[in-house]
């Protein structure tokens, strides 16, 4: 599995560990991601993600998974979160309706 956020596309990171004396490594920096399952109200289901805590955050901010699929362009969306993204749109549609 990558070390990837779904949410927020925060990856590994490079850089370098300098000693006192100067000395320069280098070192990576993971994400901090987590195996999370998160609730859709409108789907009524439990959805699976790799999220890192800034992304909880986020959604968390929005007010909800839902909420934030609903208001974030499709291209800006990870593949997986696309595609519930659009079960999301045809349920919301089809009570609209």
């Amino acid at each position: 599995m990558s070390r990837k956020c779904q949410v927020t596309g925060k990856t590994l990171m490079f850089g370098n560990n300098v000693s006192h004396a100067q000395n320069k490594t280098r070192r990576t920096f993971l994400p901090n991601v987590q195996d999370t399952s998160l609730y859709s109200e409108i789907l009524g289901i439990l959805v699976r993600l790799r999220v890192s805590a800034s992304g909880l955050r986020t959604i968390d901010h929005k007010g909800g998974l839902d909420k934030f699929l609903l208001d974030t362009p499709k291209s800006k969306l990870d593949s997986t979160l696309q595609e519930v993204k659009a079960r999301v749109e045809k349920v919301t549609a089809t009570k609209s309706a």
